[in-house]
């Protein structure tokens, strides 16, 4: 195991850090300090995702907690309090500035700076910082800009496009190592010349304390041993294609009288889906709004397989909805229909079936024979998603590569 010297120092610079929802938050942190760093976060004032600055919380030019031994600095930034593209602009560059100044100016020197990106205006502070400090610096890319933002229809003018191309490219030319969550991440970036020796791939792991079997109580709506549930977990967007789930779910009703489709999240799309579901009496589809995290087991645990789905875009399928990492950890055969990457997860471990995407008859025909095989069947397909998981995907496999790359640059760059 690669484990720190004490006085190896390492920030963790992120816009959103707990208790705001984040990926890469105190559990990582607290994992990164358990394999021997000195761990500072530098993040901003929590106020994601509702743009409000979370009660007991006030912003002020600077605030610093301990939590667990882990020094949080907070600096501060404009809240959005909209969906408008001024306020995510206004948000993201007056962190870039605060974090720019404080890393260049007040910061102890660390032997590692990690970057979590998005958005891309924190990698940029960091850089800037860098060409100032000389800091060792590892970035993580977890949305490909400007791809995502271009996929996702957040930007649509062609020259502001080119311009987070420039910056990214510039980025990646000064970082000294990036991170990515995919193999597809890794191509993309082989293809816009980044050098293979400075790319990482890193899966995602889940939040494994949220997702234990432990105190599971079945929802009372889902209490029906003679049903067989698909629980779809998540997000409710135009990314997600819902649509073509409930073309889905009408066809299995045409076939089977057994079977539920459960929509469990929230998101832009779920009350025009909920509502289309009513219209159109498709009654095998049981939507519930979004419930905390340590609350989404219960419903896992209640569910006979798990669900992904997003529309077919060629972005997609060189990501891994997180969701794929939770269904294993809790192993629940999962039914993939996403193309690239994540189904190769799934193929590799064979915890699931494949499926294109916005196929709703394909989608229709995998629901009913995974409804088929026995219960035995299925339960060998539960074992190969968990087994999968611990062995390549979970938090102790990922944050001993994340502290393998950091002692090597900083080896490296001792040597030099």
């Amino acid at each position: 195991m690669a484990k720190a010297k004490k006085n190896h120092r390492l920030i963790i610079l992120t816009q959103w850090f707990d208790p705001e929802p984040t990926f890469k938050g105190l559990l990582f942190a607290r994992a990164m300090k358990g394999l021997g760093f000195d761990i500072e976060v530098v993040t901003g004032f929590p106020n994601y995702p509702g743009g409000k600055v979370y009660p007991g919380y006030r912003i002020k030019l600077f605030q610093r907690e301990m939590v667990d031994g882990i020094i949080i600095t907070r600096l501060p930034l404009y809240p959005s309090h909209d969906h408008s593209a001024a306020g995510r602009v206004a948000n993201y560059v007056s962190f870039f500035l605060s974090a720019f100044v404080y890393l260049t100016l007040f910061a102890r020197r660390a032997d590692i700076l990690y970057v979590y990106h998005p958005p891309l205006t924190v990698s940029l502070a960091a850089v800037c910082a860098k060409i100032f400090r000389q800091t060792l610096t590892v970035i993580d890319i977890q949305d490909m800009w400007p791809d995502t933002l271009r996929a996702t229809g957040m930007v649509r003018s062609a020259f502001i496009l080119k311009i987070v191309d420039v910056v990214c490219r510039w980025v990646y030319r000064f970082v000294d190592q990036i991170v990515v969550l995919s193999p597809g991440f890794r191509k993309l970036l082989l293809d816009r010349s980044v050098p293979s020796e400075k790319i990482n791939v890193i899966y995602n792991w889940a939040d494994e304390n949220a997702l234990a079997p432990t105190n599971v109580v079945t929802p009372k709506m889902l209490d029906r041993p003679d049903r067989f549930r698909v629980l779809f977990a998540g997000n409710m967007g135009k990314a997600q294609a819902l649509d073509n789930v409930l073309d889905a779910a009408k066809l299995v009703a045409s076939r089977r009288n057994d079977v539920d489709f459960i929509f469990l999240g929230g998101g832009l799309e779920a009350n025009r889906l909920k509502t289309r579901a009513a219209l159109e009496k498709i009654s095998n589809a049981l939507f519930i709004p979004k419930v905390p995290m340590a609350e989404v087991r219960h419903y896992l645990a209640a569910s006979d397989c798990a669900l992904v789905h997003l529309r077919a875009d060629p972005l997609f399928s060189i990501t891994i909805p997180s969701k794929t990492q939770a269904y294993m950890a809790a192993g629940k055969p999962i039914i993939m229909a996403v193309e690239g990457d994540a189904a190769e997860l799934v193929a590799r471990s064979g915890c699931g079936i494949l499926v294109p995407p916005e196929k709703p008859g394909e989608l229709a025909d995998a629901v009913c024979a995974l409804a088929a095989k026995t219960t035995g069947e299925r339960h060998k397909m539960a074992q190969a998603a968990t087994h999968f998981y611990s062995s390549h995907l979970c938090l102790a496999v990922g944050t001993e590569h994340f502290s393998h790359i950091f002692l090597k640059l900083i080896k490296n760059s001792r040597i030099k």
